[in-house]
């Protein structure tokens, strides 16, 4: 017989736990906003739990290493998996072609197998956060049974591997051990989440065993190579992580006018020369099997090293890091920079961000930090929004991916760099560098025109990485304007691609002033006001030591790269412009300085042959830049119109 669900009236759809981000003080055990809340402990979990037998802290990790705890108020993901489970919804896959691909090992169709362990309708489990919490506790549950291993609250995680493999919705082998490894170190470790109310939702560290035998049953599975596998090549990832191999060409051509033309990419001997200082974080625009046909076209004129699969994770790599890639819209980026496209779309988000996606991302990004000692930081670590124009007619024409909806505090917490490292809950002070810092989970910001024009991007549910900045200390205030984005004297807006007036997480500023729980910063060459509550700051004070610039004289200028002077050119055809920006700083104001050397470089490759003497040479000059947190985008200032001063 069917069960019946299990009553909501405790939690509201709207304030299940996180329920896309925002915590309910009266929904959840009546504490106080900055409440610890143990989830291995709630009750949805436990009585799930309970019902069928499975380790209530087993059962929290698998919800948070598919979505952190989050339901998205009932919005499927990219593969259609729904609620804070992600239980995917097979038959509606298969309809939408989504899941061409066999399965390596268990059932793609998740949300149909917890229907028929539980005897819950399909629709009950997609859009109740408590049914679908017991789904899974049930479908876990009958895995476990049918593969004889023991079943009961009080056994041991570890002896859960395989059934957590099974259910995670995955399709390859590789990518499902990669799941319940990391749900069994989230169990081990204890897990945890802040919300943009300063509330924390947590699971305590639990004695964990090894899987032994049934990891090892998973990783014969694992050595069956399908046919016709791409053939792999030049891998650069960690060990463990599985990448494949999909080469971007290297190829001449004949273009329209019938001169010699090449792509899709350039030869280079980084990090030797130039170097590499960035990794910058794109998302493709564009469904994952079509990303890897265009890059796979010389004749496009678009490169990057790595693209990540959104329902899995899964990697293929296109270019060695040592080559320069045609990803960045700002040739001084590409050459010191390593691309990475995540499948997914910006305006969208959270349906296509995918939990394994961001984990095997952050894996693959700490493993090329350490290697090519890029800084782990929100300066070296960018979003392709944060890429400048090369000079100010490039501006308005940047990209402004992945977004508003990318979540960087995750990120960093998943890179081992939690970005609230280094900083203190202090009241901000004039002079003070502050970092950005609202949460994401509960960060609701004006946004619009994600599905068109009047679209408010549901904001009651979707969550932001960013703070808004205003003229004056108040809410309905003019937002600030970007000049250099609205060169026509356009007012800045909210709509989603529109990064005028947002300071997104990780960034850090000087404050410029400070009015009740209203704290202006120097952004843009103008003071910029975001609310800023003592009892729930959307900015930490940064504890360590920061390097501030101020104009030498009445102004200095902005650019968009570090190139050299022209007497470090041997061929005076060669010399590239120094262009400055649009944007000044004027006397009095002031900005945190984020890497005091970055190289002063032009890459020169304008051949096919990589031996062409005087061409795949890096010019370096002796002109000093600094790069600053200016705005949304990276800037670089040179250190002749500028002093500085080091910031306690």
């Amino acid at each position: 017989m069917p069960r019946n669900p299990m009553p909501t009236s405790r939690l509201s759809r709207r304030h299940f736990l996180v329920a896309a981000g925002a915590v309910s003080a009266t929904a959840v055990m009546a504490e106080p906003a900055t409440a610890l809340i143990r989830v291995d402990q709630h009750p949805t979990f436990a009585e799930a739990a309970k019902e069928y037998g499975v380790p209530v802290a087993l059962l929290a990790g698998v919800s948070y290493a598919q979505t952190r705890w989050q339901d998205h108020d009932g919005r499927p993901s990219a593969s259609l998996g729904y609620g804070p489970m992600h239980l995917v919804d097979g038959k509606a896959a298969r309809e939408a072609g989504l899941r061409a691909d066999k399965p390596g090992h268990g059932s793609l169709d998740t949300l149909g197998d917890a229907a028929r362990a539980t005897g819950l309708s399909a629709t009950s489990l997609r859009e109740d956060p408590e049914a679908n919490i017991r789904g899974a506790a049930a479908l876990l549950a009958a895995r476990q049974k049918a593969a004889g291993h023991p079943v009961g609250q009080d056994t041991d995680p570890a002896e859960w591997y395989e059934s957590v493999a099974a259910v995670s919705g995955l399709t390859s082998t590789d990518s499902m051990m990669r799941f319940a490894d990391s749900v069994l170190a989230n169990v081990r470790s204890g897990t945890s989440a802040t919300l943009a109310d300063g509330s924390r939702l947590a699971t305590a560290r639990r004695r964990v065993g090894s899987p032994g035998r049934q990891r090892e049953r998973l990783e014969r599975h694992s050595r069956r190579k399908p046919k016709g596998k791409p053939k792999r090549g030049p891998i650069d990832a960690p060990k463990g992580l599985n990448v494949e191999w999909i080469p971007a060409p290297y190829d001449e051509f004949a273009g329209e006018d019938g001169t010699l033309e090449y792509g899709n990419h350039d030869l280079a001997k980084r990090p030797r020369s130039p170097k590499i200082r960035y990794i910058v974080i794109h998302d493709t625009e564009g469904e994952y099997p079509g990303v890897l046909k265009l890059i796979q076209e010389t004749t496009r004129p678009a490169s990057w090293q790595y693209s990540l699969r959104s329902s899995d994770g899964h990697i293929a790599q296109h270019l060695r890091p040592q080559d320069v890639g045609w990803h960045a819209g700002n040739w001084y980026i590409n050459a010191t920079s390593i691309g990475l496209e995540h499948e997914g779309f910006a305006a969208q988000g959270a349906p296509w961000y995918s939990e394994p996606m961001y984990r095997t991302s952050a894996r693959l990004v700490k493993y090329l930090c350490k290697k090519y000692d890029i800084p782990m930081d929100r300066a070296h670590i960018i979003g392709h929004d944060q890429v400048p124009g090369t000079t100010t007619a490039t501006i308005a024409g940047m990209h402004w991916d992945p977004g508003p909806f990318w979540d960087w505090e995750h990120y960093f917490d998943l890179l081992g760099a939690p970005l609230e490292r280094g900083t203190s809950n202090r009241r901000a002070e004039v002079g003070s560098v502050v970092r950005i810092l609202p949460g994401f989970a509960g960060n609701k910001q004006p946004i619009t025109g994600c599905d068109g024009p009047g679209d408010t991007c549901g904001r009651k549910v979707r969550d932001t990485n960013f703070v808004t900045l205003r003229v004056e200390p108040r809410h309905k205030a003019d937002l600030v304007n970007d000049i250099g984005l609205h060169q026509k004297g356009e007012p800045a807006s909210t709509e989603v691609s529109d990064i005028s007036a947002r300071a997104t997480a990780g960034l850090e500023f000087v404050v410029a002033e400070v009015r009740d729980d209203w704290t202006a910063i120097w952004y843009l060459g103008v003071k910029a006001w975001f609310y800023n509550p003592r009892l729930e700051p959307r900015a930490r004070v940064v504890r360590e030591r920061r390097k501030v610039i101020r104009p030498a004289s009445s102004t200095a200028k902005t650019y968009g790269r570090c190139y050299p002077e022209a007497k470090a050119y041997d061929n005076p055809d060669d010399v590239q412009e120094v262009s400055p920006l649009l944007y000044e700083i004027s006397a009095g104001q002031a900005y945190v300085v984020t890497d005091d050397n970055p190289e002063t470089a032009y890459y020169k490759a304008k051949t096919f042959d990589a031996d062409t003497p005087g061409d795949h040479v890096n010019i370096e000059g002796r002109d000093q830049y600094y790069q600053i947190s200016f705005g949304h985008r990276v800037s670089f200032v040179r250190a002749a119109e500028v002093r500085n001063h080091i910031h306690r």
